[in-house]
């Protein structure tokens, strides 16, 4: 059991990481385009969801970081495929093309990166279909963009006081250094990563879970913080329970980007089979705590607490609606 100074700092280190304030930038672009999680379309969500005829079509983009890019360029693209398609996932829905958008100086340093994109779209079976190239320019960016469709949809707006919090991450990788990605795909079949990731909708599909997210950069504590805020509700987290990595720092691994990795929240009633189909899988699912009716992020260690964020006195990302809980399902 961890001492209450040690969660005391662990709680700090957590409120003043990278990862959680990058998402508070969120915040300020929302307010600049006049967003809010109140919108017809709410802003807020791993994708924007679009009802149409007999569903919801999905759209995504992820931009990369320049640093990133440059250290590590293959991976970078097959990133670009991956985490695009993670957030589809997290949505409840299935993936169906994406698109890209490369700058590069020169063709040598833009196909590392399409090689990468090119290795993640086979491996998951998810078509590139066009996008945009300009490599006669002096500096690299790189982006990507996804379209998906779902039949029922996992949201950030729907998790309930007296929910439970699951944790499900794919411990079967290593860190891909220098950065904080915790890499268990690109060795893994093509039939296993595919089979994974339909484990988001096929749950969304049997009513099993109304609230979920893709665990990003902000990561668990971070992500579990947009979750809470999107719903209007507070979130106590067991550090305890937390699926982890044999030997790595709890610190580490709670800032960590895994490959796979999900939040969801879950109905009591629901725990047991929802854990149990990521189990089939050889994924460690958790129990990780529960959902209340109050504004704070908390961290736990037997009887020792800490809050991380108080929404009542300080927003996150800024995307809270107040019509939450309700469902954006197809009758």
């Amino acid at each position: 059991m961890a001492t209450r100074f040690a969660l005391d700092q662990l709680a700090e280190r957590l409120r003043q990481s990278k990862g959680l304030a990058a998402k508070s930038d969120i915040a300020t672009v929302a307010a600049s385009l006049g967003l809010s999680g109140a919108d017809a379309i709410p802003v807020g969500d791993d994708c924007a969801a679009i009802p149409d005829a007999d569903g919801f079509t999905l759209f995504a983009i992820e931009g990369f970081m320049n640093e990133f890019v440059a250290t590590d360029p293959w991976f970078a693209g097959w990133c670009g495929v991956m985490v695009n398609i993670s957030d589809v996932a997290a949505m409840g829905g299935r993936p169906l093309a994406v698109v890209n958008a490369i700058w590069a100086d020169g063709a040598g340093n833009a196909t590392p990166v399409l090689d990468g994109m090119k290795a993640a779209s086979r491996a998951f079976g998810v078509p590139v279909v066009g996008g945009h190239s300009n490599i006669r320019t002096d500096r690299g960016q790189f982006a990507v963009a996804i379209l998906g469709r779902a039949k029922h949809l996992l949201t950030s707006f729907d998790a309930e006081p007296g929910d439970h919090l699951i944790a499900a991450i794919d411990l079967r990788g290593r860190y891909r250094e220098p950065f904080s990605n915790w890499e268990a795909a690109t060795d893994a079949p093509a039939h296993r990563l595919r089979g994974d990731l339909d484990l988001l909708p096929a749950i969304a599909e049997a009513g099993l879970c109304k609230a979920a997210k893709d665990i990003s950069q902000g990561g668990i504590i971070g992500t579990a913080a947009m979750l809470a805020e999107c719903s209007g509700v507070g979130v106590s987290i067991d550090i305890a329970a937390i699926p982890k990595p044999d030997g790595i720092a709890l610190e580490h691994w709670l800032q960590t980007f895994p490959s796979f990795g999900y939040l969801l929240s879950v109905r009591l009633d629901r725990l047991a089979e929802t854990l149990a189909r990521f189990h089939a899988r050889g994924i460690a699912a958790a129990d990780i705590g529960e959902i209340n009716a109050g504004a704070t992020v908390s961290i736990r260690d037997g009887d020792t607490q800490e809050i991380i964020w108080d929404f009542a006195r300080q927003p996150l990302i800024g995307c809270g609606s107040p019509t939450v809980g309700r469902r954006r399902e197809v009758a």
